[in-house]
């Protein structure tokens, strides 16, 4: 597979042109990069009105994956954004209210597309799991919720992955959502290998309408690398207004190197990434087998990601990931009940055994049992885009009891509000976010 982008910014560099265009540095090394560093000059294309190299790119990258496939260089929250504005205009060409229906593990960009949108949100909530950063949904209850629904909403958003690993039944959600005339968006971010695998598991393969993937979360592509993927059978009318839609949200200046990144993983990917990654996943598993005959409680069904139980063995999820950092091992994240690591093909045998050995060197111990407090559904005082855009100041967490939240003061990761702007904070909330150690919150003034 050729990769269009990467030739171009090669061959421009290799000429020594004298630049007298943007960017600063003119192409001299301050960091090493700079030379293949451009701007949309003559032949480099231009992304949101692609008709060159970055065009064929992106048909190669539709080819791989199976769908209408879009770059993003700003990550999958730029596809959010798009994604829900296309789902907007799916309410309005269909008469409906702007309403969606989300898993309440949505991550914090799609409270900001709510607010940029003002579209409406009605949260779907799983049963009582381990974690507010999991909440898969079931099919036969959507159904019944559809069925019975007063208002239909423009479309269904999951998120899965979420970031524990956990994934939801994507088909029978997309069955679902396709007999009742809703279109199923999948914030896929952590799965853009999922096509990869022997039986593919990605979002648009099962059914789903529109998904994005991070690229840069589980492939060899520069951070802020993504994918916005349509469905051969979103309508053509949708379809056609997905540039429109990135562009709306996207900046005017986006990364070359991020595109060169973007391009050059479509050549990774058609070589010989399927039997690698198939291979990997293989030794993987049988890295996590291991760990469980040793006492590890793991989580998700994830592929290329471990996420460690640790009060089960005895220690706080950052007390694992410290021990690691001191074996030069580093986490994706912790919290007080997991550790999470995310790996990938990239990662060679060796590190696989050293991740091994290190967490098989930790001793067991007593299981603690206190787990995170429970919380009960927030009461919704205002609209997001009410609160986002109201007057805020920040406050003591003892002191927001009754409030109402402003900004989702949330840090990635996991990025996934605990409570969603323009909800009430109230008491079982203060305790939870306690427990995850956070000490103010932005509220309405």
């Amino acid at each position: 597979m050729n990769t269009p982008i990467c030739d171009f910014i090669k061959q421009y560099s290799a000429r020594n042109n004298s630049r007298l265009h943007m960017p600063g540095h003119k192409g001299r090394s301050f960091l090493g990069f700079e030379s293949m560093d451009i701007t949309e000059i003559n032949g480099a294309d231009s992304l949101y009105e692609a008709s060159g190299i970055i065009a064929q790119s992106e048909k190669n990258a539709s080819e791989l994956f199976g769908s209408r496939t879009f770059y993003s260089t700003e990550g999958s929250s730029l596809c959010i954004r798009a994604m829900l504005y296309l789902a907007m205009l799916y309410a309005k060409e269909a008469g409906r209210a702007s309403l969606v229906w989300a898993t309440r593990n949505a991550h914090k960009t799609f409270m900001s597309a709510a607010a940029l949108l003002g579209f409406d949100i009605e949260w779907l909530y799983g049963k009582d799991g381990i974690s507010y950063l999991s909440c898969a949904i079931d099919a036969e209850v959507l159904d019944q919720k559809l069925s019975f629904a007063p208002t239909l909403p423009a479309a269904v958003y999951v998120t899965s992955p979420d970031y524990l690993g956990t994934t939801s039944n994507i088909a029978a959600l997309a069955g679902v959502c396709h007999r009742h005339g809703v279109l199923l968006i999948v914030d896929n971010a952590h799965g853009a290998y999922l096509k990869f695998l022997p039986s593919s598991l990605h979002p648009i393969d099962l059914g789903a309408d529109m998904c994005c993937d991070s690229a840069h979360k589980t492939l060899p592509v520069l951070t802020g690398g993504a994918y916005m993927h349509l469905s051969s059978a979103l309508p053509p009318k949708l379809a056609n207004q997905a540039k429109a839609a990135l562009a709306l949200f996207g900046s005017t200046s986006p990364s070359y190197l991020i595109l060169a990144s973007l391009d050059h993983a479509n050549g990774y990917i058609a070589n010989d990434y399927p039997p690698r990654l198939a291979d990997f996943a293989r030794k993987f598993d049988e890295a996590k087998r291991t760990l469980m005959q040793n006492g590890y409680v793991l989580l998700g069904e994830e592929k290329l990601k471990l996420t460690i139980d640790a009060k089960s063995y005895g220690y706080l999820g950052g007390e694992i990931a410290d021990i690691l950092e001191k074996k030069n091992i580093i986490c994706e994240f912790a919290d007080p009940d997991f550790a999470v690591l995310m790996l990938t093909p990239e990662n060679d045998d060796e590190e696989l055994s050293a991740l091994t050995d290190a967490l098989l060197g930790i001793s067991q111990r007593s299981a603690i049992t206190q787990r995170a407090p429970l919380m009960s559904r927030p009461k919704k005082a205002m609209s997001i885009r009410e609160a986002t855009l109201c007057m805020h100041e920040d406050v003591d967490l003892a002191k927001a009891c009754g409030r109402v939240l402003a900004s989702a003061n949330v840090a990635c990761p996991p990025a996934v509000p605990i409570v969603v702007c323009g909800e009430v904070i109230e008491h079982d909330a203060i305790e939870c976010m306690k427990y995850y150690g956070i000490e103010k919150c932005s509220v309405v003034k």
